[in-house]
């Protein structure tokens, strides 16, 4: 312990005793600050940083997103609390209640498990900035004052490792596996603590994890053990950076800037975990594709708070491998239930073993296809933060597509059945056994997903605009309010849409400084804009400007109050293929409208046909339309198909071609989110929004159902 001079004789200058005392307290603290990094000293973040909207200040008021919104609010939030909270399934609040001495049951659950704690935590808060729910916030009370309980006085804190050290298991020693998941859970800590500080106001859960995160700072100090070098799934980086952007505290960012350094230098080295080789090397993704998303998703961070061009420099040869070689049309990724990276490489001593992986490029299967939830939802987070770095929309875009499509397939309509894998084409006959299931179940034997995309939904409001000094982005469109400041004052502003099923926006200006300021409108750069139209009209008259595909548009004017914007955003049903390396879907086609990726789903097949047997005919028109009917209001697709034998009881590994000569018909092509939810032709009046609770474990037996993305093509006029 550093400690202040008792004399001041000791001063050259008769400074007195306090003042001396005062400078080397500062200097001693500034000393204490961890400063060893490779990539240099702490810079002030770069200039451009697009700042998010903070929860409770965009409320969404209908639409697509504000029904999943409600449903976690509603349904998925408690359905998870009664699995966390209980014992029926695995242990998780249950642990934190054995490591505190209330409860003699023995430890179950997987060592991540205080994660998934946490995470629920997030998504609480999200939803308390909105409701302020009394009840909920006594929950997150009671459940943070058990937390509380659990950790040493030191700071770490694992329940699975307390429980057996406080049990006298002289094997239980922090940090000696990486496998424990330690600064996974010390990660999703940190950033549940940051959420519920800003909207509660309350530093109880703040306190734990500043105290998490000053055990580590002391660990890094005598020496970091391996397993504390190479994490695995390395959400810790977000987290500190969360802390340091909570508190002000440089502290943080350092010990951030610190173990970015060290998980470097693991002597375990693979693709798996991304450290096979230094980072400045890296031009892909590679590896578990979780462990990847969040691991560029925190040097995108780093590189916010610092300006660190190291932290930068890789990111962008890694996203743009990821966007034109590896990423599914539904924003998936990590292709691989189980492979070898670098595959084919020609020193075969570099090959490791890696699962839930990204591939090679092109390498997209679909019936095999990993894809699991939580890689989306890391996507997620890692393009919003390429966006607040850049501010370009080609993220946001991506972001989107992974929402609308991949995020919101992995949980049923009724938000309490769970994907863990996330294929783009489920049949009877499977080409071989897949450790998950095609269909969606209330519990995951690896718990990651149902509170990840739980957390992320429940916050999506705030992924709806961006803001930095006077431009204000419009990154996702639906309908919702907003009210933040801008050029110094108030704004209120209102968007009214039926997107994405309808691409009219009007935005309304309620209440606005009076200095000018830039409305900033993301064009997609899937949209397709005919000759003549305008797309923006500002009071009802024509706006001119240049449209770029995949741009922000930029509106900048002094505002007034009732002024209305209307934004026109072209939606046609499209075929769309993939690169001709993409083997799986050679020949053939995707039907997309607008984000939404649909796919033909078997209950919508005449009898006895395969998705399999689906030939699109790319000559004849679709026709799109609202089924109001259908999920509270969808946009299907009536797409013109043929059909034909595709062998799939055919013993044989090949058979001469057969050609179908039968008229085309209509067959209803859905979202891709919405598969699997209307169960088979034998049981659809069986699972509907009606069904009871009593019912919810049948839904997942019932919604088994063949589908399918792409299709292939007939020659033009066939």
């Amino acid at each position: 312990m550093h400690r202040c001079p008792k004399s001041a004789s000791e001063s050259n200058a008769g400074v007195s005793t306090t003042l001396m005392c005062f400078v080397i307290l500062v200097f001693l603290l500034v000393l204490m600050i961890p400063t060893v990094s490779v990539y240099g000293s702490t810079a002030e973040g770069i200039p451009l940083r697009i700042q998010q909207i903070p929860p409770g200040n965009v409320i969404l008021s209908g639409g697509l997103l504000s029904n999943r919104w409600v449903t976690m609010r509603d349904r998925t939030m408690p359905a998870l609390w009664n699995i966390l909270d209980g014992t029926n399934h695995s242990h998780f609040i249950e642990n934190f209640r054995i490591a505190a001495g209330l409860s003699t049951n023995r430890l179950r659950g997987a060592p991540f498990n205080d994660g998934e704690v946490y995470k629920w935590i997030e998504g609480a808060c999200a939803i308390l900035a909105i409701t302020k729910d009394t009840q909920l916030e006594q929950r997150l009370d009671d459940l943070i004052k058990l937390i509380e309980q659990v950790q040493l006085p030191d700071g770490y804190i694992h329940s699975q490792v307390i429980a057996r050290m406080r049990s006298g298991d002289s094997n239980a020693i922090p940090f000696t596996d990486r496998n424990m998941f330690e600064l996974y859970n010390f990660g999703h800590l940190f950033s549940a603590a940051c959420i519920h500080y800003r909207v509660t106001g309350r530093t109880n859960l703040l306190n734990v994890a500043q105290k998490a995160a000053e055990y580590l700072y002391q660990r890094l100090q005598t020496g970091a053990p391996d397993a504390l070098r190479g994490s695995v799934c390395p959400s810790h980086f977000m987290g500190l950076v969360d802390l340091f952007r909570a508190t002000g505290q440089k502290r943080y960012l350092e010990i951030a800037r610190e173990l970015f350094r060290l998980k470097f230098e693991v002597t375990e080295r693979g693709d798996d975990n991304q450290d096979r080789i230094p980072w400045l090397q890296q031009v892909e993704p590679v590896g578990h594709a979780v462990r990847a998303n969040y691991l560029y998703a925190g040097a995108a961070d780093l590189f916010l708070e610092t300006a660190d061009s190291n932290y930068w420099t890789p990111l962008v040869p890694i996203w743009s491998n990821l966007i034109t070689r590896k990423l599914y049309i539904t924003g998936g990724c990590g292709a691989l239930y189980d492979g070898a990276s670098p595959d084919g490489a020609k020193d075969q001593k570099s090959i490791t073993r890696v699962h839930q992986a990204y591939g090679r490029s092109y390498q997209l299967p679909n019936i095999t296809a990993h894809n699991e939830t939580c890689a989306s939802v890391g996507l997620v987070l890692w393009a919003w933060r390429m966006f607040q770095i850049t501010g370009e929309a080609e993220y946001i875009d991506t972001l989107e597509r992974a929402l609308f499509n991949t995020v919101l397939a992995a949980v049923d309509w009724w938000g309490t059945n769970f994907l863990y894998v996330n294929p783009l084409r489920s049949t009877r006959v499977m080409p071989c056994g897949l450790r998950w299931p095609h269909y969606r179940q209330p519990f995951l034997g690896s718990f990651c997903c149902p509170p990840n995309l739980f957390r992320l939904l429940s916050a999506i409001g705030s992924y709806c605009y961006g803001i930095k000094d006077d431009k204000l982005y419009v990154t996702l469109y639906a309908a919702n309010k907003l009210e933040t400041e801008i050029a110094g004052g108030k704004l209120r502003l209102e968007q009214n849409t039926e997107y994405p099923w309808n691409g009219k926006v009007r935005l309304i200006v309620r209440e606005t400084p009076p200095q000018a300021w830039s409305l900033m409108l993301r064009i997609p750069g899937w949209t397709r804009f005919g000759k003549g139209q305008v797309p923006i009209r500002i009071n009802y008259r024509p706006y001119d400007v240049d449209l770029t595909l995949g741009k922000f548009i930029e509106i900048r004017r002094v505002w007034q109050a009732g002024d209305i914007v209307d934004l026109y955003l072209p939606m046609e049903a499209m075929l769309v293929e993939a690169h001709p390396l993409v083997e799986e879907t050679f020949g053939q086609a995707a039907v997309v409208r607008g984000p939404i990726v649909y796919c033909a789903e078997s209950i919508d097949l005449p009898p006895q046909r395969s998705v399999l047997d689906v030939i699109l005919c790319p000559d004849q028109e679709m026709r799109a339309w609202y089924d109001r009917r259908f999920f509270s209001g969808i946009v299907v697709i009536d797409v013109p198909v043929m059909f034909r034998d595709s062998g799939l009881n055919n013993q044989k590994l090949y058979r001469p071609l057969e050609i179908n000569t039968v008229p085309a018909r209509p067959v209803r092509f859905v979202p891709y989110f919405i598969w699997g939810n209307r169960g088979t032709k034998r049981n659809e009046r069986m699972v509907s929004p009606s069904t009871r609770k009593a019912r919810e474990w049948l839904r997942c037996y019932l919604a088994i159902t063949e589908f399918v993305t792409f299709t292939h093509i007939t020659a033009i006029g066939g």
